[in-house]
């Protein structure tokens, strides 16, 4: 009889335990529809009585760590993160906690103990993006553009997708002036995310770029500049170096000179963009064979079979959607098979991640 009174205890401990569970997630998910509205400190009241109902639940402790450094409240959004990681280990939650953790050091400028949580957290889950993203934006503010430029290039071979990433790279590759590279990078951000503010800023920088080399001085003449180093010794060998793009860069600097060319000069801004980026994917295919890195593996194989499905012309005017020009609007209305084709063929296409 005392046997069957344990067993009789123990399940209604576990289901009252249970219960406390379901109760607690659910307010977890109250806080975080408050947290989406801006309503920060009465989600974390919901996030409180959670814990209160099922201690140290990770749900509950993941979501409150968050919203507290949306509050500025980055040292109690530490000892949050370092308690979850103390109880639970192998969580898969903490990706989370460590991607929290990173952002509370970094908002308290505390920069290196920042990477190295990170760390911490791309060690226990290698395959987590945001932690290298998260990682890059850290770097990227100590002024170490490079070493951020690899950890956004590593968080894109995990998720090509992430807009977050490849913006990150198209701005850093421009400041380091790289003009091709932050080209390409420019215009996948504009398929990922063609029409929003940042979409809006990059067109502009992206066109700036475009035509970066080459200023009209005259009514009828223009000035060409190309950088020295794209003739320097080191290109002009047969060993090629990572991430080489100074022939490209030359050839597309040309081209642009042809925008002002008077079968060119009145058509519009998406015809010429078109133009010249048929040129620059021309001139990638041929030198592809004799190049390597992150871009000539990664990106330049999904512009070249973009172009190979002729699918340039709906590319340019997706690329062009946030200038809502009424060419650009009007073609967009027009030609939705299109729009709805191309879109069809960068959802399945292949990525490498090697």
């Amino acid at each position: 009889m005392k046997k069957i009174l344990v067993i009789i205890f123990t399940l209604t401990i576990n289901f009252a335990l249970s219960q406390n569970k379901i109760a607690a997630e659910k307010l977890v998910d109250e806080g975080v529809a408050l947290h989406d509205k801006g309503n920060y400190d009465e989600a974390i009241n919901k996030y409180n009585k959670a814990l209160e109902l099922d201690k140290d639940n990770i749900f509950a402790l993941t979501e409150k760590a968050f919203t507290l450094n949306s509050l500025n409240k980055y040292d109690e959004s530490i000892a949050i993160c370092k308690l979850a990681i103390e109880k639970y280990p192998k969580d898969n939650s903490l990706k989370n906690i460590y991607v929290t953790y990173g952002n509370a050091l970094d908002e308290l400028k505390k920069s290196d103990e920042s990477i190295a949580i990170y760390n911490e957290g791309i060690k226990e889950f290698p395959e987590y993006y945001q932690l290298y993203y998260n990682k890059g934006i850290t770097t990227a503010r100590t002024g170490k553009f490079d070493d951020a430029i690899l950890s956004f290039q590593h968080a894109l071979l995990i998720n090509p997708k992430h807009a977050g990433s490849i913006n990150a790279i198209a701005k850093l590759e421009n400041i380091n002036g790289h003009k091709i590279p932050a080209i390409l990078s420019y215009c996948r951000f504009l398929i990922i995310e063609p029409q929003s503010q940042r979409a809006k800023e990059n067109l502009n920088s992206l066109k700036e770029l475009m035509s970066s080399n080459v200023k009209k001085t005259g009514e009828n003449s223009i000035s060409v500049t190309i950088d020295p180093k794209l003739f320097s010794e080191k290109n002009k060998t047969d060993k090629p170096k990572e991430n080489d793009f100074s022939t490209t860069e030359l050839i597309t600097t040309m081209d642009t000179a042809q925008d002002y060319d008077e079968k060119n000069i009145n058509k519009t801004e998406v015809e010429k963009f078109a133009r010249k980026f048929e040129t620059i994917c021309s001139s990638l295919s041929e030198m592809k064979k004799k190049n390597y890195g992150f871009y000539w593996d990664i990106i330049v194989p999904y512009f070249l079979e973009m172009k190979k499905n002729n699918l340039i012309e709906p590319f340019s005017y997706v690329v062009f959607a946030s200038s809502e020009t009424k060419e650009v609007n009007e073609w967009l209305n027009k030609n939705q098979k299109q729009i709805n084709a191309f879109y069809e063929w960068t959802k399945n296409y292949k990525w490498k991640n090697n």
